[in-house]
C-alpha cells in the first residue's frame, strides 16, 4: 500500500513539474521578463521600442524607451526619496525621477501609478503570444530577431522615398572584406521625437549622412564621420540648468549606456565620441570615466 502511494505521489510530482510555469520561464528568460514588465505600462508607439530593446537589461530598456512611454497616464511618486533631484524644470524632473523609479529592482506600491486600464501594446502582445504558443516546447528562445539583418538583406527591403519625399542615401563605399556584417554601417532614419537633437547631430562636421542615424553592431548611432571611422552619440540635455547634485545624478544615469555604446563601436573598429552642449556636462562625464572622448558641440 505504501509502495503504491509513493509511486502515485512521484507521478503527480512529475506531471506538476514537467511544464515550467510562466513565472519560471520568465525567470530563465530576461527578454520575456522585460516584456511582461513593460506590458503593465502604456506606450505611445504600440510597444515597438520595448520589443526592439527587450533583450537588453531592464534599466537600459527604460532609458532608451522612456520617450515612448505615455507619461500623460503615468504618475511618479518618490515617496521614499530614492531619486534625489535637487532642482530641475518640471519636464526634466519627471523624466529623471521616472527613469530612476522604473529601474528600481523592487517597486513599492503607489510609486508608479498608471491612470486607467492598460491595454497591452500591440507589439508587446504579439511577442508575448508567440512565447505562449512556444511554452512547453524544448529550447524556447526569443521569437523576434533583434540583431540587424546583414546590409545586403536590408538593401533589398529598403522602401522608396520617405514621408517627406527624401530618398535613401547612396550606398556606402565598400568595406574591407573581412569586416563582420554587423559592423558595416547602414544609414537608417532618425528615431525621431527630438528635432533639436537631430539637427545638432546632422551638423557634426564631416557627417557622412546628415539626416540619418547609422546602424552599427545593433545600435543606432547619431552620426558617422566615415573618413575617420568615428561614431557619435549626441546629448543635448540642458545640463547647466541643473544643480551640481542633479548634474551628477543625470551623468550617472546616462553613463552605463554611453559606455555600452563605446564598447559596441570599438568592437567594430570605430572611434566613439560623445557630443554635449555644455562644458559642465563634459566635465561631469570625464570625472566618471576619463577614458571617454567628449566634445562640446559649439555648433548647436
Amino acid at each position: 500500500m505504501c509502495f503504491r502511494a509513493c509511486i502515485s505521489l512521484l507521478l503527480l510530482l512529475s506531471c506538476a513539474t514537467s511544464t515550467p510555469s510562466p513565472k519560471e520561464t520568465a525567470a530563465r528568460n530576461p527578454r520575456l521578463a522585460n516584456l511582461q514588465r513593460a506590458a503593465e505600462l502604456p506606450w505611445r508607439d504600440g510597444g515597438r521600442c520595448v520589443v526592439r530593446e527587450a533583450s537588453r537589461p531592464w534599466p537600459v530598456l527604460v532609458e532608451r524607451c522612456f520617450r515612448a512611454l505615455d507619461t500623460r497616464r503615468v504618475r511618479f511618486r518618490d515617496t521614499e526619496g530614492r531619486c534625489p533631484v535637487a532642482s530641475a524644470d518640471a519636464a526634466t524632473l519627471e523624466t529623471m525621477v521616472g527613469i530612476c523609479l522604473l529601474t528600481q529592482p523592487e517597486l513599492v506600491a503607489g510609486v508608479v501609478i498608471v491612470i486607467g486600464a492598460v491595454v497591452v501594446a500591440v507589439a508587446i502582445k504579439e511577442e508575448l503570444d508567440a512565447y505562449e504558443l512556444k511554452r512547453g516546447r524544448p529550447e524556447v528562445g526569443p521569437v523576434l530577431e533583434t540583431n540587424p539583418a546583414p546590409p545586403e538583406a536590408s538593401a533589398k527591403q529598403r522602401p522608396g522615398p520617405g514621408p517627406a519625399g527624401e530618398d535613401w542615401p547612396p550606398p556606402l563605399p565598400p568595406e574591407p572584406g573581412d569586416e563582420r556584417p554587423e559592423c558595416k554601417p547602414v544609414p537608417v532614419p532618425h528615431l525621431g521625437g527630438n528635432g533639436p537633437h537631430d539637427e545638432c547631430a546632422d551638423k557634426i562636421p564631416n557627417n557622412s549622412f546628415p539626416g540619418w542615424d547609422v546602424l552599427v553592431n545593433g545600435k543606432n548611432f547619431d552620426a558617422l564621420q566615415l573618413a575617420s571611422r568615428t561614431l557619435w552619440d549626441v546629448k543635448t540635455d540642458d545640463f547647466d540648468r541643473h544643480s551640481p547634485r542633479s548634474q551628477d545624478f543625470l551623468a550617472r544615469v546616462k553613463l552605463p549606456e554611453i559606455e555600452r555604446e563605446k564598447v559596441l563601436a570599438e568592437a567594430c573598429g570605430y572611434r566613439f565620441v560623445v557630443g554635449v552642449v555644455s562644458p559642465a556636462h563634459k566635465a561631469a562625464l570625464l570625472a566618471l570615466d576619463p577614458g571617454l572622448a567628449v566634445v562640446v558641440m559649439d555648433w548647436c
